[in-house]
């Protein structure tokens, strides 16, 4: 550990911390980070389209990519490849498929203990614990092979935690699991990391695992860390376009500042003005962003249900079932999206080439400046 440079700026809350980290495949950048810091004792999710690096920015967190710029820091010292071995022993990996030997389940479980030379009875407690902790003690005698795919999972969790590792490093553990193993799953990770204080740096596509799994959230889009904050800042107030649009925010909606006046700005529409909660100065070109369940349609005619400042008048364009809830694609001059519930859907009898009210606070839309 001697042979680490320290950063006196380091926070010392930080466990991992990387700087202007540059990863290159060929000629081609493929990752670049200038900031993130992962603190100790929280769970980081990182989210991002296929492709877009999460895997790759793990990797190098694990120091199984070399960076072609910038460093990763670990406790305060920057590291270097003199050392990168010992690094790993204080890090545990965690693949989508796990790579269990060809043994007993408690084997697998113990694999990592015995390498790093714990004495037998500690291994066997130590064991014992997680495979009770995960809930496959009454497999710890069975063959890894002839074990189900999420039993596997389980199995490579308790080797992780096992080690007591400083960090948790885990590439979309989940993500090869049918419905209910992985939901199982996602309840018992998020059980364990919080009685234990784990950090833990988890990456996946699926944005209500991200939120249930993380006390903040990375998002990486092109290679590019875009945005990094808790779940519901990420999705209330995404920091661009790209971001928006991963998230969920089905409506963008293109526009130009006609007033602002103690935090309510006048936006026009495309024949439309919006009133919207924000800060933008007149003449600005904006992106109005609204998720489709902030917009609430009613039936024409009808006296409004809610207070919202915002209402058009629009036709449905289109149905979408998608299970308990539909998404309706309303013509109001430009496009609007709303998500609504099954029941909602019976009870005011939407059907396509219906005139309906689309409508919308001031509050549930956020403005994101255009070029």
């Amino acid at each position: 550990m001697n042979e680490m440079r320290t950063l006196p700026e380091s926070n010392t809350q930080a466990i991992l911390q990387l700087r202007n980290l540059k990863v290159q495949r060929g000629e081609r950048e493929v990752l670049n980070v200038p900031w993130l810091e992962v603190m100790r004792g929280e769970a980081l999710t990182i989210i991002g389209p296929n492709g877009a690096g999460k895997s790759t920015l793990l990797l190098t967190m694990a120091a199984l990519l070399q960076p072609a710029a910038g460093e990763v820091i670990f406790n305060g010292r920057a590291l270097n490849r003199r050392w990168q071995l010992q690094y790993r022993r204080q890090i545990g990996l965690v693949f989508q498929e796990p790579l269990l030997l060809s043994d007993s389940v408690f084997n697998n479980v113990a694999a990592g203990l015995r390498f790093r030379g714990i004495a037998k009875a500690e291994v066997k407690r130590r064991v014992n614990d997680w495979l009770e902790r995960l809930n496959i003690r009454h497999l710890a005698k069975r063959p890894a092979r002839a074990i189900s795919g999420g039993e596997a999972q389980r199995a490579n969790l308790a080797r992780s935690f096992a080690l007591q590792a400083d960090l948790l490093l885990l590439d979309e553990p989940f993500s090869a699991l049918d419905a209910p193993s992985r939901t199982a799953l996602q309840i018992d990770f998020q059980r364990l990391i919080a009685e234990t204080h784990q950090t833990a740096v988890f990456v996946t596509h699926d944005l209500e695992e991200a939120v249930m799994l993380g006390n903040r959230v990375a998002v990486l889009i092109e290679g590019e860390l875009r945005q990094v904050g808790r779940p519901d800042e990420i999705f209330a107030a995404p920091a661009d376009m790209g971001v928006a649009a991963y998230v969920g925010v089905e409506n963008i909606l293109p526009g130009v500042t006609l007033a602002e006046e103690d935090g309510l700005v006048s936006i026009a529409l495309d024949g439309f003005q919006a009133e919207v909660v924000g800060a933008a100065r007149r003449g600005q070109r904006v992106y109005v962003c609204l998720r489709p369940e902030d917009i609430i349609l009613q039936l024409e005619g009808e006296n409004p249900r809610s207070s919202a400042r915002n209402r058009l008048r629009g036709r449905i364009r289109r149905i979408v079932s998608q299970g308990a809830l539909s998404k309706v694609l309303v013509d109001c001059g430009f496009q609007l999206t709303a998500l609504v519930t099954r029941a909602s859907m019976r009870e005011m009898g939407l059907e396509t080439g219906m005139t309906v009210s689309a409508s919308f606070k001031a509050t549930a839309a956020h403005l994101i400046p255009r070029q």
